[in-house]
């Protein structure tokens, strides 16, 4: 899992735009909430998805046929099958091609595997790892055969994460309110993992010529990026201040 494992350069939230930043400050005081009010009731981001699902199987999504938004065509589910990690499961949030920018197409691809096509086009954003008390670990991104999506390149993918919202309340709106969010608050890290995922594509098809690579069960996670919700809230408070001080 921890393969291509990196940690952001704290002085990335500096360089970010008020803007972005009060952003960040407001997706963090949501998520804040989020388990305010699941944990006055005893509940947490983890139990609400399992809630009702029955028995618990490896690789299964849970809830059942996905979480989907189908006005913002966003789309996630969780699941496990890492039993020899730290974490509890994760989430993959996706955005499918009706709520994609205008004009983004996958990359040319002539491989033996068929990719999503059309309005079943997705593409994934961006992995959430858990622990067993349902609160985050860390962020990573994957190879294509991992979650078959159609393969959008970076840049493109970078895009449609202001698209992402889960804008309903199946099957919990806490969950739903803090999964949103946490795409917002940890943008800087969600953007230098799909930069570098294309990087250790692009890596990976030179060292092994002849091989369609979105396909190497070799190459399943091209980048992990552990994460703290509170501490990236004060990194987000402390560059806003310093943008007070600078005006």
């Amino acid at each position: 899992m921890n393969d291509n494992t990196f940690e952001i350069d704290n002085n990335v939230f500096t360089k970010l735009s008020r803007i972005q930043l009060e952003l960040m400050a407001d997706a963090g005081a949501r998520i804040i909430e989020c388990y305010r009010v699941l944990q006055k009731g005893g509940l947490n981001i983890v139990g609400e998805v399992l809630k009702g699902q029955g028995e618990f199987y490896e690789l299964e999504h849970y809830p059942k046929d996905d979480v989907f938004d189908g006005e913002t065509n966003s789309q996630y589910y969780y699941h496990a099958h890492r039993a020899e990690t730290s974490e509890n499961g994760h989430f993959h949030t996706f955005l499918r091609q009706p709520g994609m920018p205008p004009g983004l197409l996958p990359v040319p691809h002539d491989g033996a595997e068929s990719w999503p096509e059309g309005r079943d086009s997705l593409s994934h954003l961006i992995g959430i790892s858990m622990d067993a008390y349902g609160f985050p670990l860390g962020l990573f991104a994957t190879n294509r055969w991992v979650t078959a999506e159609a393969w959008y390149k970076a840049e493109d993918v970078i895009a449609m994460l202001d698209h992402f919202r889960i804008d309903h309340a199946y099957p919990s709106w806490p969950v739903n309110l803090w999964i949103s969010a946490m795409l917002v608050l940890f943008r800087p890290q969600i953007e230098a993992l799909i930069q570098q995922r294309d990087q250790i594509i692009a890596d990976w098809k030179l060292k092994h010529t002849g091989m369609d690579v979105y396909e190497d069960r070799e190459l399943e996670i091209t980048g992990y990026a552990s994460i703290n919700v509170e501490q990236q809230i004060r990194h987000v408070v402390a560059a806003i201040g310093k943008h007070d001080m600078s005006t």
